[in-house]
C-alpha cells in the first residue's frame, strides 16, 4: 500500500536569499536539497520574486509544503502522488523546484492546450521571476509540426478535395516558409480539423526519418534536438506514452537522460497509458497507406501498374470493413463485432488485400525511400491486424465451449490479459487490443528505462477518495509511492452551496433528463444564466439542450444558450466568458481542464453521478475479471472512477478565492445510497441544501 499523509499546511521556514540552480558535482545531495529547501520559503514569501512578478500574489502555506515535498522527491529519486485541491497553486509548486533543482526534468500535461498554456504563460513567468539560467523546450508529436517532405510532395501531386483545402494548404505553405517551429498551433488561420493538415504533416508510420531528403530542415527533429539539449522539457501525456510504448526515435533518448518526470493532471494517466500500452489498427491508417502508396508509386514507380491497383484494392477493403459495422459511433465488444455476419469475412478480405500490397511493395520498395517506408508500414499493419484476427478467432472458439463460462462474451483474452474490442467513428473503425491491467507494465517503465535513477511526481486536484489513494496507486502499480493531499485553500462553506433537489426520479427512468431540466430552470433563472450544464452522455446533452432551448423560448429567457460541438472548446469558452450570462450544455470534454474564473460561471449543474457505461468493452472485461477473481468491481473500480470524475466536474465551479457559486447535482442516489454518501464526502465542504429557496437566496446575496 502507498504511504499516505495529509498536509497540515501550516509550517513555514526562515526566508534566505534566492539560490541559483545547483549543478556542481562537488555539492553533495544532502547539501543540494538543504540549499533548495531554504530557497523555497523565500521564493513563495510575500516579499519573494513570485510576489513581485505575479499581480495579486498571496503566500499559501499548502503551496510551500507541496513544493518542498516535490523538491524532496526530486532530490531522493522518489515517487510522489500529490493531490492538490483547486487553488493550491500546484503549477508554481512544481515549476519552482524543477527550475531550481539543477536536474533535467520532463513535465507532462493532460492536453496540448494545457501544454501550450504552461509553456507560453506559466513557465516564462516563473523562470523570469526566479532569474535562473535554465533552458526550456516544448515537444509535441509529429502530427503537430509541418512536414516539408509531405508538403512538397502533395503540392506536386495536387490531390485536393475542394477549393477550401487548396486555400488552407497554401496558407500552410506560406507558414512553413517563415515559421521557426513549424508548430501548427501557431497558424490560427487554418482550423485544427482542416483536411489540409493531413497533407502537410507526417505520422510515425509515414515519416522517412534520417532517409528523408528534408531531414536537415525538419521541424520535428529541430524540436527533438532542442528537447535533448534543454534542462526542462514540456510534453503531453499522449506524446509521453506514445513514444515510451512505441520506442519512437528521438524521444526514446530523452527519457533515459532525464532526472525527473512530473505529471500534471495525473488523474488522466491510467486511461492514457491503457491506450498506448495496447495495440490498435484503424481503417484510417489503412486508407492513409493506400493514399501514400499511390502517391509514391506515381513519383517512383510509374511504370509498375500493379502497385496502384493493389493500393486501390486495399482502400476498398478498408472501406468495406467499416461498412460491415453499421454503428455511426461507439465502442463495441468483440462479441458484438462477431455478431455482424459480414465482419469477419470483410476482415479476412482486408488481410488478403494487405498481403497482396505487401508483395508488390517488396518488389518495388528499393526504388525510393517513400516506397520503402510504405513497405515497412504495410508489413507492420499486416502483423498487427493478423494478431488481432488470430486472437478474435481464438476467442470465438473459446466462446463456443460451454465450459468456458460467461467471461468470453467481453472479448478478454484470459491467458494474455488483453481485451479485444472495436470503436466506430463516422468514417473509420479502430480495432483495439487493450491490457486488462497496466499496473505491471507501468511499473516497469518507472524502473526500466535505462540511464540513471529518476524521480516521479504525479499531481492533480483529484487522485483520492476521502484521502484514500489506493485506487489510483493500484491502477499504476505505485505500491511504494508517498501519497499526500493538500486541501484547497478556498472557503467553500462561504463561497459555495451544494444543492441536491428532492423529488427527482431514478436516473434510469425515461423522463429523467426532462426532470433535470425542470429542476435546473429556476436555479438558472436565479443565477442569471452563467451556468454549465454537465451531462454524463452525449445523448443526455443533446436532449437537455433541446429542452432548455424550448423552455427559454417559452419563458422568454434571453440567456445565450450554447452546446458542445457547435464550435471548438476554446471558442466556446471564449464566447462563454465574453457574454457573461450564457448557459453552456456539455458532456465529458468540459468536466475537466476548463478554467472560467469570476462571475461568468456561477452555477454548475450535473445531471447524474458519472458512472462509466457498464457495457464499455474494456470496463466490462475488467469488472468481469475482478469479480471472477473474488474482488468487488463496483467498490474497487466503478465507484472510485465515478467519485474522481465527479470531483473533476465539481471543480469547474470555484476557481478563485473571490468566486461564488452553486453546485447542483440532480442524482437522488447521492443522498439515498450508501455509496452516494461516500462520494458526497469526497466533494469540497460546501453548505448542503435540499431546497430551492436557500439557493435563490444565495444568488440574491
Amino acid at each position: 500500500m502507498p504511504v499516505c499523509r495529509v498536509s497540515a499546511a501550516g509550517r513555514l521556514f526562515p526566508a534566505p536569499a534566492l539560490q541559483r540552480p545547483v549543478r556542481s558535482s562537488r555539492v553533495t545531495r544532502s547539501n543540494r536539497f538543504r540549499l533548495l529547501k531554504s530557497s523555497l520559503e523565500h521564493v513563495f514569501s510575500a516579499e519573494g520574486p513570485l510576489a513581485r512578478a505575479v499581480p495579486g500574489y498571496r503566500p499559501r502555506p499548502g503551496q510551500v509544503e507541496l513544493a518542498e515535498s516535490i523538491a524532496r522527491t526530486l532530490d531522493s529519486n522518489g515517487v510522489l502522488v500529490a493531490e492538490a485541491g483547486t487553488g493550491t497553486g500546484k503549477t508554481f509548486a512544481y515549476l519552482v523546484p524543477a527550475l531550481l533543482s539543477g536536474s533535467k526534468v520532463i513535465i507532462s500535461t493532460g492536453t496540448k492546450t494545457l501544454q501550450d498554456q504552461l509553456f507560453d504563460r506559466d513557465l516564462p513567468l516563473v523562470r523570469a521571476a526566479l532569474n535562473v539560467p535554465v533552458s526550456v523546450a516544448l515537444l509535441k508529436g509529429r502530427s503537430n509540426y509541418v512536414c516539408h517532405y509531405h508538403l512538397e510532395r502533395n503540392a506536386r501531386e495536387g490531390l485536393f478535395g475542394n477549393a477550401q483545402d487548396v486555400r488552407h494548404f497554401r496558407e500552410i505553405e506560406r507558414f512553413a516558409a517563415t515559421s521557426k517551429s513549424g508548430d501548427r498551433s501557431d497558424l490560427a488561420a487554418v482550423p485544427d480539423n482542416a483536411p489540409a493538415w493531413a497533407m502537410a504533416t507526417s505520422t510515425r508510420e509515414n515519416c522517412l526519418g534520417t532517409e528523408c531528403p528534408q531531414f536537415q530542415k525538419c521541424f520535428v527533429m529541430d524540436a527533438r534536438r532542442n528537447a535533448l539539449a534543454a534542462d526542462l522539457v514540456v510534453v503531453n501525456h499522449h506524446l509521453f506514452f506514445a513514444d515510451v510504448a512505441l520506442r519512437d526515435t528521438g524521444f526514446a533518448e530523452l527519457l533515459p537522460a532525464c532526472d525527473a518526470v512530473i505529471f500534471d493532471e495525473a488523474h488522466a494517466l491510467p486511461d492514457t497509458a491503457s491506450m498506448f500500452f495496447g495495440e490498435s489498427v484503424s481503417t484510417s491508417q489503412l486508407l492513409d497507406l493506400a493514399r501514400d502508396t499511390r502517391a509514391e508509386a506515381l513519383a517512383g514507380a510509374r511504370d509498375y501498374a500493379p502497385l496502384p491497383l493493389a493500393a486501390c484494392a486495399l482502400e476498398k477493403a478498408a472501406r468495406d470493413l467499416r461498412l460491415a459495422v453499421r454503428e455511426d459511433a461507439g465502442r463495441l465488444t468483440l462479441r458484438l463485432l462477431r455478431a455482424r455476419a459480414s465482419f469477419l469475412p470483410a476482415l479476412e478480405q482486408l488481410l488478403a488485400a494487405l498481403e497482396a500490397l505487401s508483395g508488390h511493395l517488396a518488389e518495388q520498395g528499393e526504388r525510393s525511400e517513400g516506397l520503402g517506408k510504405c513497405a515497412e508500414r504495410c508489413d507492420e499493419l499486416f502483423r498487427r491486424l493478423s494478431r488481432w484476427h488470430g486472437q478474435a478467432v481464438a476467442e470465438a472458439a473459446r466462446a463456443g465451449r460451454p465450459a468456458q463460462g460467461e467471461g468470453d462474451s467481453t472479448g478478454a483474452d484470459e491467458d494474455a490479459g488483453w481485451v479485444l474490442w472495436g470503436e466506430t467513428f463516422a468514417q473509420s473503425l479502430q480495432l483495439h487490443a487493450t491490457p486488462l491491467s497496466i499496473a505491471r507494465i507501468f511499473r516497469q517503465q518507472l524502473g526500466g528505462n535505462g540511464g540513471h535513477p529518476k524521480a516521479w511526481v504525479f499531481t492533480s486536484a483529484t487522485l483520492s477518495i476521502e484521502g484514500d489513494f489506493s485506487h489510483y496507486a493500484g491502477a499504476l502499480g505505485l505500491s511504494d509511492a508517498e501519497c499526500a493531499t493538500w486541501p484547497s485553500p478556498f472557503d467553500f462553506p462561504r463561497q459555495s452551496m451544494l444543492y441536491v433537489p428532492t423529488g427527482m426520479p431514478e436516473p434510469n427512468t425515461a423522463d429523467y433528463v426532462r426532470a433535470v431540466v425542470e429542476a435546473a430552470l429556476p436555479v438558472i433563472e436565479a443565477a442569471g444564466g452563467r451556468a454549465f450544464v454537465l451531462c454524463t452522455s452525449l445523448r443526455a446533452m443533446r436532449a437537455a439542450h433541446q429542452l432548455l432551448d424550448e423552455a427559454f423560448r417559452r419563458r422568454g429567457l434571453l440567456f445565450p444558450l450554447m452546446v458542445q460541438g457547435e464550435a471548438s472548446r476554446t471558442e466556446l469558452l471564449e464566447q462563454f466568458r465574453t457574454r457573461g450570462n450564457a448557459v453552456l450544455v456539455a458532456s465529458h470534454s468540459f468536466w475537466e481542464g476548463v478554467d472560467v474564473r469570476g462571475d461568468a460561471l456561477s452555477l454548475v449543474v450535473i445531471d447524474k453521478l458519472p458512472f462509466a457505461p457498464p457495457d464499455d468493452p474494456v470496463l466490462a472485461a475488467r469488472i468481469e475479471h475482478m469479480n471472477r477473481n473474488g474482488g468487488n468491481a463496483f467498490a474497487q473500480i466503478q465507484l472510485p472512477d465515478a467519485a474522481i470524475t465527479l470531483k473533476q466536474g465539481a471543480g469547474r465551479l470555484i476557481r478563485d478565492e473571490t468566486d461564488r457559486g452553486v453546485l447542483m447535482i440532480c442524482d437522488p442516489r447521492l443522498m439515498s445510497k450508501s455509496y452516494g454518501r461516500k462520494i458526497l464526502k469526497s466533494l469540497p465542504p460546501m453548505k448542503l441544501t435540499r431546497e430551492l429557496a436557500p439557493v435563490q437566496a444565495f444568488f440574491r446575496g
